[in-house]
């Protein structure tokens, strides 16, 4: 090559840089009275503040030192960080309509590519949440019916415990495979047998699944969010996790083809019935939202949303009882006293027990499963706190903020059953306690979720005490995995017999 063309491309590589960084430049300051933030670097922006193995922990120093709304960059994605009670539900549920439409990453829409109820937003997402919440409450969601249900399969669970005879176990995959017959009881008709090989598959697959999305903060997926075109070109734990998702996915889509093959408008048997009747009805509508690829993601998003969050809110919630040995002990005689051991627990046993409605509460505040909540939306320019948010900004609503706010709870890093019991011992609501997020795009299964954990603790806590493996006198509870949830070291646990 010439002198000349060496010149010319080194001129155009100068000249490329230049317009990048300009770019960059004007995207930065382009804006006046932006919230605060670090300062990003061009292309990486704050990768670098975002330490990837506590996310949640990086976020908090950043508001100690920029205060409650604070800017950060995502790549070249600019984000605005909530930190706070006040501020979070000021927009989530103050001014939820405003702010009602999902952000998204590269990771998150690989898969959905704007499908189902998590990722969707406008028009379709609120046909598919109304139908959603229409149908679950139809088949029994939050009735006697779905009650029944997880009685039953609790009944299983603890058979399989029993089974264990105390000797040390890693209960993870009965939970996971009790709480995802509980959906997919309501979604497809089917209570799989916890030995069914395929079931079990696509169980480890969703505990693979959920681990690496709880990472999503880890290097490679942090990676793939600012680069996804370059990650596609190579290997790694987000191929993984990509390929985990599409199994998963043709597992549904298998069950959904054999509803299509054996469906009867007369005669509706679960969630993917009642959609297929919508289709019917809806297939002159060229507008229609109800289609067979939103179906099989609305069902991949709920299967997942109401499988392993239920199942590692359990798991953390016994490993914590087992390091508070007086706690489960009040459990236990509250249980003895008001249930007894000869039926099951009930719904409505959770009025009077009010210890053990605040202790759950307090679990779920105290392990904080998904610290960072679900990213929205900016539609138009707006304000917050004074700060100008220019359109297509990304809002990150910090729910661990909220459920360790000092001016909400008085030990906010401490495990303290009392922040929801008044001075009388009986149960006190907190409007800061919000696990499932708030306002309009809160979780869709909450009730269920709800139900599920107690009647799933209380009926292995009626028929076992906790302990600790031989040798093992303390565990440690900080999370294994700690980047968009918190997921709980595998410990082993000895269910004894009471």
């Amino acid at each position: 090559m010439d002198l000349l063309g060496s010149a010319t491309i080194f001129l155009a590589i100068c000249l490329a840089c230049l317009f990048v960084l300009s770019a960059w430049r004007r995207k930065i300051y382009g804006t006046k009275n932006l919230p605060p933030g670090p300062m990003p670097l061009p292309i990486i922006g704050n990768f670098l503040e975002l330490k990837a193995k506590n996310v949640s922990e990086s976020l908090r120093r950043l508001s100690d030192q920029y205060g409650p709304v604070f800017t950060v960059y995502y790549g070249s994605d600019r984000v605005v960080v909530l930190y706070g009670y006040d501020v979070v539900k000021e927009v989530l549920v103050n001014r939820g309509d405003e702010f009602i439409n999902r952000g998204s990453f590269p990771s998150a829409d690989v898969n959905n590519k704007g499908l189902g109820i998590v990722s969707s937003y406008g028009e379709r997402w609120a046909q598919i949440r109304r139908f959603s919440l229409t149908t679950l409450r139809n088949f029994g969601m939050g009735k006697k019916g779905i009650e029944e249900r997880i009685q039953d399969e609790a009944e299983y669970l603890r058979e399989e415990l029993k089974a264990k005879k105390g000797q040390p176990c890693h209960p993870a995959l009965l939970f996971s495979s009790a709480t995802a017959n509980i959906i997919s009881h309501v979604l497809l008709g089917e209570r799989f047998d916890y030995n069914d090989q395929e079931y079990q598959k696509i169980l480890h697959l969703l505990i693979s699944s959920f681990r690496l999305e709880i990472s999503r903060f880890s290097l490679p997926l942090q990676l793939y969010n600012i680069f996804p075109r370059i990650m596609d070109l190579l290997p790694g734990p987000h191929k993984t996790f990509f390929k985990n998702l599409h199994d998963v996915q043709a597992f549904i889509s298998k069950r959904v083809k054999a509803h299509e093959e054996t469906f009867d408008p007369n005669v509706l048997r679960d969630y993917v019935d009642a959609f297929l009747l919508k289709m019917e009805q809806e297939k002159h509508n060229p507008q229609t939202e109800f289609t067979r690829e939103n179906l099989a993601m609305t069902v991949y998003d709920i299967f997942i949303a109401g499988t392993e969050t239920g199942s590692t809110s359990l798991r953390y919630f016994l490993l914590v009882l087992l390091e508070h040995p007086d706690v489960e002990a009040k459990i236990h005689a509250e249980i003895d006293r008001t249930i007894g051991r000869d039926r099951l627990p009930s719904i409505k046993d959770r009025i009077e027990m009010p210890y053990t409605e605040a202790v759950i509460h307090e679990l779920q505040r105290y392990i904080d499963l998904i610290p960072l909540g679900l990213t929205r939306l900016v539609q138009k320019e707006t304000q917050i706190r004074g700060y100008t948010i220019p359109k297509g900004s990304t809002i990150y609503p910090i729910l661990s903020s909220a459920l360790h706010d000092s001016n909400q709870f008085e030990n906010p890093r401490k495990f303290c059953p009392e922040h929801f019991l008044d001075d009388k011992g009986a149960f006190k609501k907190n409007s800061a306690d919000m696990p499932f997020s708030a306002g309009k795009r809160n979780c869709l299964g909450e009730g269920l979720a709800r139900m599920q954990l107690f009647l799933f603790l209380t009926t292995i806590l009626q028929s076992f005490r906790l302990k600790h493996p031989p040798g093992v006198t303390q565990i440690d509870l900080t999370p294994d995995v700690s980047g968009f949830g918190n997921i709980p070291r595998p410990h082993l646990l000895c269910f004894v017999p009471r």
